[in-house]
């Protein structure tokens, strides 16, 4: 997957850009509030995913405009094929010329992965953030999975309802059994792509934090859950194990009035040289290993789709000593990147690929 050009017009603070970035690497560099993150943001609307800072259409259209039009002309392995998104009233959509419903047209077209400081709460925060990483990942692989997904969410609310009522409705027992059985099925289904993913993530990104830490460090991934320590073979065992698991917890969940057994209280642990990274581990190390999943799950699309996603990297170089920089410049193999740093310095490093200079949206290729 390359990009040959990006044009954007009145996209953010950006009023007319065209880009015409490297195969390989790509640098944009320059002070704070200049628009670096904003070219990174409107390359990754092409995968079909909203904004990975949360924003609205309205917010994309610079001030005092009417529209905001961004346009990308990329390759894949089989032709090359541009795209655009018109964002006025109306949002309008286009593959080669036709028309889309929407931009979620484009998953499956274009694809990319993001890495941006917000990411650094994969390793720093709670296990919620950790789940929902690993859910839009095999969501973005695997259609079928955002479905049990939300089956799965729809029975937790149904027996959390249901739990709140049955000390008055002793009835409500039979009942239970019922949803007990569908909470562990579903539970299963989830548990075990979860555990398939993690251990693809698993060994794409210990080699690759391996690289970053010249073989110094090593990164390794587990997912925790109810059966942590009992071997399961299958999604069978797995459905077994959960509906003992559930069924032995009922007590409790009656009195909590909530389900704790499922999917939906599990984990990832996330250790260098065996300790939690979360606890133990340095700035530096922190965001060595959120740049390590994030460039796991582009090892990972590339096994199933065959295409190489473009890794974009916002701001990934802030805390990391020079050898990691020196790694993220130079040693990121087979793939288009594009990095975003403040530090004119860092530049200096990259050894081959283009740089470009951005001030208050202006862009100005500097190599």
């Amino acid at each position: 997957m390359i990009i040959n050009s990006v044009n954007l017009n009145n996209f953010r603070n950006v009023s007319d850009m065209i880009l015409l970035p490297d195969s390989e690497v790509n640098v944009i560099y320059g002070q704070n509030a200049q628009g670096k993150t904003n070219i990174l943001e409107a390359i990754w609307l092409f995968t079909g995913c909203k904004s990975f800072r949360g924003s609205k259409d309205s917010e994309f259209i610079k001030f005092n405009n009417e529209f905001s039009k961004i346009s990308l002309n990329f390759e894949d392995k089989i032709r090359e094929k541009k795209a655009e998104i018109i964002i006025s009233d109306k949002k309008k959509v286009l593959l080669n010329g036709v028309e889309k419903k929407s931009t979620s047209d484009f998953i499956g077209e274009f694809y990319a992965v993001i890495f941006s400081p917000s990411h650094l709460s994969l390793i720093k925060d709670g296990p919620n953030v950790r789940r929902k990483f690993l859910d839009t990942a095999i969501c973005q692989l695997k259609p079928k999975y955002a479905k049990t997904l939300s089956a799965y969410r729809k029975i937790i609310l149904q027996r959390n309802s249901l739990l709140k009522d049955i000390q008055y409705h002793s009835e409500l027992y039979d009942v239970l059994d019922s949803w007990d059985e569908q909470l562990a099925k579903y539970s299963a289904l989830i548990i075990n792509d979860r555990i398939k993913y993690i251990n693809l993530l698993g060994k794409h990104s210990e080699e690759i934090y391996s690289g970053i830490s010249e073989n110094k460090e090593k990164l390794t991934l587990k997912y925790i859950y109810a059966a942590e320590n009992t071997e399961l073979k299958d999604v069978n065992d797995i459905y077994s194990f959960m509906l003992e698991k559930i069924k032995s917890s009922r007590n409790e969940d009656i009195l909590l009035k909530t389900t704790s057994v499922g999917p939906h209280r599990d984990d990832i642990e996330i250790n260098i040289d065996g300790i939690s990274a979360r606890s133990f581990g340095s700035q530096g190390q922190q965001r060595s290993c959120a740049l390590a999943l994030k460039l796991g799950e582009s090892e990972i699309i590339k096994s199933i789709t065959g295409e190489n996603p473009v890794a974009l990297l916002d701001d990934v170089m802030s805390e990391l000593d020079e050898k990691r920089q020196d790694y993220v410049l130079n040693h990121i193999k087979e793939r288009q990147v594009f990095l975003t740093c403040c530090d004119p310095s860092q530049v200096l490093r990259l050894c081959k690929g283009k740089s470009f200079l951005i001030e208050n949206g202006n862009l100005k290729e500097e190599k």
